[in-house]
């Protein structure tokens, strides 16, 4: 049976996270954390997304994964201690066990319930990989048990999650990973990151015809009624998503429908305008040699590069410098 670490939900950290979410919708231009889209359900439809014909990150990422199996398994090694960031229902975590061959798998993810129920059905195809669950925000910290080993940690952050973070946030983000791995030997990092492309297939991917990332998206805004005690309705709201070539980022915003008012807990309150919008997401894109450098600048080295036919995505490993 997997096991359970769950940071302690106490007054404080209920606290922090009230007080993050109210100066988000207090600020000049409203935002909240991507982190606040993955409740239970965020994870469930965020896995449904993945399916979608226009969502082309999964499938570019995993078609590099299986061309390209032998050479990353050689970048990684055997028998590493592979610590999956933000791993969901650990789906591409997994499909890698045959050429990784770990002998242990830790999965963190925010989203506590969803990882555990994954991880759960994953020890049983896998019985010989030690598996644990750790219930954490890596995205402000990245505390790993004593318990945990440190000979040959691996950090897999797939999907190109690391485009949630602005690029300086992105690099103090690598630095902590780097320190997450120590120094003994056979350490490193594999990570998928998207790359600059045409807006036209940019936005589909975050705004597709069956409307999957618009319920995803505005169902953060169930999760901030449950955490503020807040009165949003999603029905007064819609879903925007596009590419800011400006920036190289997509962003993903809900706009209100009409002038509307929205209360939460010990009277706070905001007034939106009819088009005000609260912006929920960025995902950034880079170039090759762009990321490559954030690596390098992160204190990592040895990166190897592998990417699709499009140059749609990419896949680096690299090793502590």
């Amino acid at each position: 049976m997997a096991q359970l670490s769950q940071p302690a939900q106490n007054c404080v950290a209920q606290d922090e996270i009230q007080q993050q979410l109210v100066a988000g919708l207090l600020a000049a231009h409203a935002h909240t954390s991507p982190k606040y889209l993955y409740d239970v359900l965020g994870s469930r439809l965020f896995a449904a997304i993945c399916e979608l014909p226009e969502y082309y990150p999964t499938r570019t990422e995993a078609a590099i994964f299986a061309l390209h199996a032998q050479q990353i398994a050689a970048a990684v090694g055997p028998d590493a201690i592979l610590i999956d960031l933000g791993a969901g229902n650990c789906s591409k975590a997994a499909r890698l066990f045959p050429s990784l061959r770990p002998k242990q798998y830790v999965a963190v993810d925010i989203s506590v319930q969803f990882l555990e129920e994954a991880v759960s059905a994953l020890k049983q195809q896998f019985p010989q990989i030690e598996m644990t669950c750790l219930g954490m925000d890596f995205s402000s910290e990245l505390e790993l048990p004593a318990t945990l080993g440190m000979d040959r940690r691996q950090f897999f952050y797939p999907g190109s999650s690391i485009g949630n973070f602005a690029p300086l946030e992105a690099l103090m983000f690598l630095r902590r990973i780097r320190k997450g791995i120590g120094s003994s030997d056979g350490g490193g990092l594999l990570i998928g990151v998207d790359l600059i492309k045409d807006k036209a297939i940019l936005n589909p991917a975050y705004d597709d015809s069956l409307g999957v990332t618009a319920a995803f998206n505005l169902n953060l805004l169930h999760h901030v009624n449950r955490l503020l005690d807040a009165d949003f309705r999603p029905k007064d709201w819609r879903h925007r998503a596009f590419y800011n070539s400006e920036q190289h980022r997509i962003e993903m915003h809900l706009e209100a429908r009409k002038e509307l008012t929205v209360h939460w807990q010990n009277g706070g309150l905001r007034r939106f305008g009819k088009g005000e919008r609260i912006h929920t997401e960025s995902s950034y894109k880079y170039t090759r040699e762009g990321f490559v450098d954030m690596l390098q600048q992160a204190g990592f080295g040895a990166v190897q590069t592998w990417c699709d036919p499009n140059n749609w995505f990419m896949v680096c490993h690299a090793q502590v410098a």
